[in-house]
């Protein structure tokens, strides 16, 4: 990704280009053999004068918006190389507004690190304005106006206009070393933004199930995300706790346990006392209209019906509690009852602009290029999910005061939110060219079957039952592989947890999370291919080789400081170049937020690791005594540069490694 301070760059280029123009002319005016031009002359040398002066005010803005340099921080090299065939191509054809700009790791290792395709779109581009040149012509023209720079080596051209880039083993080497001196750093930010995330979201009442189990784990890795890159971030709960079920749920508390004022009733089972309640409220008329009556005196908050759907609320929380614990969640709750008092304000401001319409008895708001309206408040009177989700979003932007909010709910919401996010664009809440409102959805979670994963007998799956489905297979698992013989009884523990709640997160997070996704622990819980198993076992190999060489952690903290990271073996320079590409993968997740790419790129790394690791030898050994006779310092430090870098992808899925598996 550009940063958007780009074309700002891109004009300075464009304007330095243009003051060394205007001097060549006034060098030449000059020439004795120009005489008479002395009043041109005075003229260019006024503009030429004015166009410094205009540089120089540029430049210090640019440096003042610039994020700050921390030389601790990752560099995103594909963002850096950007930045440097941006400048070439504006200084190569100043004429093209906005030309392409396609800088890419390379598919052919043995070719290039990199490549600049942007050659072939731009030569489209001037076809259209009526000059015929080749691709290759544009990218040698580009080539030629590379600004220096630190980190290219050399440049080809290959196939129709394709440049390749090689990249300097000595730049890469420092960013090795810098990487193991200051740890895995994010790169640095221009503003520190506020981020909410929406996410989870069950239901009081019911219990948590396997569809609640995807915007969970897909929205805590967001935050992780945006948490490590250094941004403020919100996590919420916007819990369904308030409406039409809860009186039907209070009266049937006030029914089965007519003191439940003084004494707290016995309601841990939550699941079968709602369908209970709901079978009433479905087939008892009088129950029905008792019910609709309860609703009503919630509403207006009288205590003893606020004490009932308090009780409710607690004994759901708990049961919601024990899946975050599990998984290693964090949230604060704001369900629909923390937005009533604003719902009010949210429709009076809707009518005050005239954009509320009467449709038989229902207030309806019409978005603009929407087919769909959004029911403000019901023909009864009452409020709908359309008001409470205007009313959240609207606290967001203006008291949370909120850069980039993130729905990450099911993708059958996708219209809803469309509608949302159009009616607060129309009333004029956000800009989205300012601030970034996004609906993240996903697909469904399917059984083996391919169809809708449910259990034998045609009920949804318990969150808590497949957790604890996980844990005994898990478990299972490092029994067969005989874990059980050398790990100690704690260390069994939280290996099984380790590898049960990390499967199941990695198995969500691995597939692009707009399509379904088939449950299968078998597939999960297999240690060969990309899966959380492979990988967790692959980091604790990592991490197990300078304990079997004797190496300690202060040791290698004094290599890093004074070992140059070699780069000779081209297994060496693949794995450090990966190592690298880190930053850039974390740039484009916060862009489309598809956190796959983060998992397939653990699991590149951590097959080019073991293509390293079988080339390139870290410790040699005594073949006949097995004692250590040599230490291969550079590749030691390969190896804890890949293991911090896998333990930091870890920690933003979710994944909780251990020293031994």
């Amino acid at each position: 990704m550009l940063l958007r301070l780009d074309p700002l760059i891109t004009f300075l280029v464009c304007l330095e280009k243009q003051i060394k123009s205007l001097s060549a002319e006034v060098e030449s005016l000059k020439n004795p053999q120009n005489l008479g031009a002395t009043t041109r002359l005075d003229e260019l040398r006024d503009e030429n004068t004015k166009l410094k002066y205009r540089l120089n005010i540029l430049k210090r803005s640019l440096q003042e918006d610039l994020p700050v340099q921390d030389s601790k921080a990752m560099l995103n090299i594909n963002q850096r190389l950007q930045q440097v065939f941006g400048g070439a191509i504006t200084a190569s054809y100043p004429e093209l507004e906005d030309p392409p700009l396609a800088v890419t790791p390379s598919q052919q290792a043995k070719f290039a690190d990199y490549q600049c395709n942007s050659a072939m779109s731009m030569a489209q581009m001037l076809k259209a304005k009526g000059t015929k040149v080749s691709p290759r012509e544009i990218a040698e023209k580009i080539i030629k106006n590379l600004p220096e720079n630190e980190l290219i080596e050399k440049t080809e051209i290959a196939g129709p206009g394709f440049i390749n880039v090689h990249l300097k083993r000595p730049f890469v080497s420092q960013l090795l070393s810098n990487l193991l001196v200051n740890g895995v750093q994010p790169p640095p930010l221009a503003k520190k933004k506020k981020v909410v995330v929406d996410f989870s979201s069950p239901n009081i009442a019911k219990e948590m199930h396997v569809g609640h189990l995807r915007s969970t784990i897909i929205g805590d890795s967001m935050c992780r995300l945006f948490e490590f890159l250094g941004y403020d971030v919100l996590r919420l709960n916007h819990v369904g706790d308030w409406g039409t079920q809860f009186g039907m749920l209070i009266a049937h508390l006030q029914d089965k346990f007519p003191n439940y004022l003084a004494v707290s009733p016995p309601i841990s089972d939550l699941q079968a006392f709602y369908k209970e309640s709901k079978k009433r409220f479905d087939n008892e008329e009088d129950f029905k209209k008792r019910a609709y009556q309860c609703v009503v005196r919630l509403q207006s908050k009288e205590p003893d019906f606020i004490k009932a759907w308090n009780m409710i609320c607690d004994v759901s929380r708990k049961e919601f509690q024990r899946v975050y614990d599990c998984l290693d969640i964090k949230l604060i709750e704001r369900g629909e009852s923390y937005y009533q008092d604003m719902m009010t304000k949210v429709v009076k401001e809707f009518e005050e602009r005239g954009f509320v319409e009467l449709d038989e008895g229902r207030k309806i708001v019409f978005a603009q290029g929407q087919s769909l309206p959004l029911t403000v408040v019901k023909s009864d009177g009452g409020y709908t999910y359309d008001t409470s989700d205007l009313a959240a979003l609207r606290n967001r932007l203006f008291d949370e005061k909120a850069d980039i909010i993130i729905y990450v709910t099911d993708s059958g919401q996708g219209s809803h939110f469309q509608v949302v996010f159009a009616a607060a664009q129309m009333i004029g809440w956000y800009d989205p060219k300012v601030t970034r409102v996004e609906h993240a959805g996903f697909g469904v979670v399917l059984g083996e079957d391919k169809k809708k994963f449910k259990t034998r007998s045609g009920d949804t799956v318990r969150l808590m039952d497949l957790l604890d489905e996980g844990l005994k297979r898990s478990m299972d698992k490092l029994k067969d592989k005989e874990r059980d013989k050398v790990l100690t009884p704690e260390e069994l523990v939280k290996a099984q947890r380790s590898v049960a709640f990390g499967c199941i997160k990695y198995a969500d997070l691995s597939h692009n999370r707009i399509n379904d996704y088939v449950f299968s622990f078998d597939k999960m819980l297999d240690d060969r291919g990309n899966t959380a198993a492979y990988l967790l076992y692959a980091f604790t190999r990592i991490r197990s080789i300078a304990r079997l060489a004797n190496i300690d952690e202060a040791a290698l903290r004094q290599a890093a400081e004074s070992t140059e990271v070699r780069l000779d073996h081209e297994k060496e320079w693949k794995l450090g170049k990966c190592i690298l590409r880190f930053p850039e993968i974390l740039t484009k997740i916060t862009d489309d937020l598809l956190l796959h790419t983060l998992c397939d790129f653990l699991y590149e790394l951590a097959t080019t690791f073991t293509e390293f690791y079988d080339c390139c030898y870290c410790v040699e050994k005594d073949r006949q005594t097995g004692e250590v006779v040599k230490v291969n310092m550079w590749r030691m430090l390969l190896c804890e540069a890949t293991a911090a870098v896998m333990a930091k992808g870890f920690d933003i899925l979710g994944l909780n490694p251990v020293s031994r598996m």
